[in-house]
């Protein structure tokens, strides 16, 4: 059973709330991978067994070694798996985190807007520290700065000091992400309805209009919301 169905406390409201595999399938990268960032662990060299700690702990409890992901940790995931598939070391990463909390104050700093404005100089000190530069030379720094930050904040609204909601399809309006809505599941910005059940009623039904008959919606965010379902597939 998720965490979602067990916690009350109205503290975890605006969270957002996320298994393994749904943000493994939201950012395109492997369950495995989301595990090993956010619950870390161990590996044997040499006879000697060795822990690698998380990247960071969950916004969730992990309640039965049940990890459930909120959505300030979806989009701290998202960069980490932008700057790995950059080809940044895990290591540098992980420096970066690091370096990136003493300069924003924030458990999550990727995040955040002193990142989305400062990201550039947090970002290569960070690569400073993690003594990778002989890897990334400072042009490979560059690109990598300007392809990764800028381009991952382009769908991204910030409000306050933090990301507040994420557009993942292709950066229009018309699907949102946000914790606010749904628990963070992919809706209809407009309608509230999540993307995957009207492209699951799109199938059982065989017709996009009656599909936005049935859900009171537009035939545009049927169509709007099949097209993002099957671009989750396609990138699995």
């Amino acid at each position: 059973m998720s965490v979602r169905q067990n916690i009350e406390d109205v503290e975890f409201f605006g969270v957002g709330s996320y298994t393994v595999g749904e943000a493994a399938r939201l950012i395109g990268t492997s369950a495995l991978n989301i595990s090993r960032w956010m619950k870390g662990y161990t590996f044997r060299r040499e006879e000697v067994e060795h822990r690698i700690t998380p990247l960071w702990s969950s916004q969730w409890p992990i309640i039965d070694n049940h990890l459930e992901i909120g959505f300030r940790d979806l989009i701290e995931l998202r960069f980490v798996k932008a700057f790995t598939g950059a080809g940044v070391g895990l290591l540098a990463v992980r420096n970066c985190i690091e370096y990136a909390r003493e300069c924003v104050n924030d458990e999550r700093p990727f995040s955040t807007r002193r990142f989305q404005t400062d990201g550039r100089t947090i970002f290569l000190e960070g690569i400073e520290r993690s003594g990778e530069t002989k890897l990334l030379d400072l042009k490979r720094r560059q690109y990598v700065f300007r392809q990764v930050i800028e381009r991952t904040f382009k769908d991204l609204d910030v409000e306050d000091d933090a990301v507040a909601r994420w557009r993942p399809f292709n950066g229009k309006q018309s699907i949102v992400i946000d914790p606010h809505r749904s628990f963070g599941q992919p809706i209809a910005s407009k309608y509230g309805v999540p993307t995957v059940a009207l492209a699951q009623a799109v199938e059982a039904e065989g017709s996009v209009e009656k599909v936005a008959r049935l859900f009171d919606v537009s035939a545009t965010a049927v169509r709007d919301a099949m097209k993002f379902e099957e671009s989750l597939q396609s990138a699995a």
